[in-house]
């Protein structure tokens, strides 16, 4: 299997590094526009030249992709294409999705065309994912073959060839750091007989929170390249939050800089009570936060805490290669 990792902090990028370089495997990083952006973003408030040049210069085995490129994927509702702009000069791949913005097909379509050809005329090195995951807009399998039929009809040959993988759906999504979708085995298997069909890279996105059986059970049906973010994202928190849980000063600093971010909105359903969930709201989101000053300075008193984190991080990752 193909793991595709988002950068949700430092700890989890030079996780990555040393992991890939020790292993001698090549890996990918998949930071989306809020986490790393041309103008700088939540993860180490690094601008996406920042970003490459760190990771450039740490290893030779990680490829760089742009996770949700596109329109009203940033911080503000733009149309997206200041940040591909970057995006081209420093990324080896760029997953092109409008689908948030645009959910009606041919809208969608459109947008794809235009950003893949403007994109080609700035890089035309550049590889590109098309489609979108299920929490933003649900594909069926003809969909998605009009969708690869349309952009082999509509951009020419030498553009359409960059295009390297495909999002394909089986029913995975996320909420309150769980996957609560359910697995649709025959959708699984349709999207990946339609990718091979094009000679395509079938990649599922939100692999967070699946068991080791799951996944060796994807494997089995052909699915070899999987999207994990936020899963390591709270493997940072747990352990903060393991190391001050008891301290009610500094818990209830992290859970306010949660709180108030509001970044943990859009992964919890409508009733959720963040006051009576505090600890919970903290895994949620609290790598969203890691750059506050009060949060680093909160770090900064645990002994030896990055190593602990990376250390996790980097158990889980050997358990995601012995799958």
């Amino acid at each position: 299997m193909n793991f595709y990792i988002g950068p949700m902090s430092k700890n989890v990028i030079d996780t990555i590094i040393d992991f890939s370089n020790e292993n001698n495997i090549n890996m990918t990083l998949i930071p989306s526009r809020r986490q790393i952006e041309y103008d700088g973003g939540y993860v180490n408030n690094w601008t996406t030249e920042q970003f490459v040049s760190y990771v450039r210069s740490k290893s030779s085995n990680i490829l760089l992709q742009r996770d949700h490129g596109g329109p009203g994927q940033g911080i503000i509702d733009d149309d997206g294409y200041e940040s591909l702009k970057y995006d081209c000069k420093y990324f080896d791949v760029i997953h092109i999705d409008p689908w948030k913005k645009y959910q009606n097909f041919e809208d969608g379509l459109k947008w794809t065309i235009n950003m893949i050809k403007y994109c080609y005329n700035l890089n035309k090195n550049i590889f590109y994912e098309i489609a979108t995951e299920e929490g933003l807009r649900k594909f069926e399998v003809y969909e998605l073959e009009q969708l690869i039929l349309k952009l082999k009809e509509n951009l020419e040959e030498d553009i359409y060839k960059q295009i390297k993988y495909i999002v394909i759906q089986c029913g995975t999504k996320l909420n309150e750091k769980n996957n609560i979708g359910t697995f649709d085995e025959n959708k699984l298997k349709d999207m990946i007989i339609l990718a091979n069909k094009y000679n395509l890279i079938a990649k599922e996105h939100n692999g967070d929170w699946v068991s080791n059986e799951i996944i060796y059970q994807k494997k089995l049906y052909g699915l070899k390249d999987i999207n994990i973010a936020p899963e390591f994202g709270e493997i940072e928190s747990r352990i903060i939050l393991e190391h001050i849980e008891n301290n009610e000063n500094e818990f209830n600093i992290f859970f306010k800089i949660c709180l108030e971010s509001n970044k943990w909105i859009k992964w919890v359903s409508s009733d959720f009570d963040p006051y009576n969930n505090k600890k919970k709201l903290i895994l949620i989101c609290g790598h969203y936060v890691l750059s506050h000053p009060d949060i680093i300075n909160i770090k900064n008193k645990i002994l030896n805490i990055n190593k602990k984190i990376k250390i996790a991080m980097y158990n889980k990752l050997n358990e995601l290669y012995s799958i």
